[in-house]
């Protein structure tokens, strides 16, 4: 299994970047699929979850309205449109799956894997 994020880098405030994960070694489509931020020094949080099973993706509240979640099943890869940056969002980003017969409710409360991460600065 391999989750490969990209995409991260410097944005100025209030600039766009769109993060990639790209994956494989398993099925898709029988994931859910999310992403998460730290910050430094702090834990990680999950930004937004999707799967093929919700009928919406999940936002948490810092990020609802700015992130948009996306994913292209027949590439096997996730997408994070991260608009109107701050300098706040400066950090790692992750994504994570879990299986879906493991899992219930929007969230992606287990991420069975795990990407190595992307930066992301913002600086004002």
């Amino acid at each position: 299994v391999q989750l490969v994020e990209s995409g991260g880098g410097s944005a100025q405030t209030g600039e766009r970047l769109r993060l990639t994960c790209e994956t494989s070694g398993f099925t898709f489509e029988d994931y859910k699929i999310g992403w998460f931020y730290q910050a430094p020094g702090k834990e990680r949080q999950e930004i937004s979850c999707i799967s093929k099973i919700e009928g919406s993706p999940y936002y948490a509240d810092n990020w609802k309205g700015r992130f948009t979640i996306s994913t292209d099943s027949a590439k096997s890869t996730a997408f994070l449109m991260m608009d109107n940056l701050q300098p706040d969002d400066t950090g790692l980003y992750y994504c994570a799956v879990e299986p879906l017969r493991f899992t219930r409710g929007p969230r992606c409360n287990s991420p069975f894997w795990w990407g190595k991460g992307t930066q992301v600065n913002v600086s004002s």
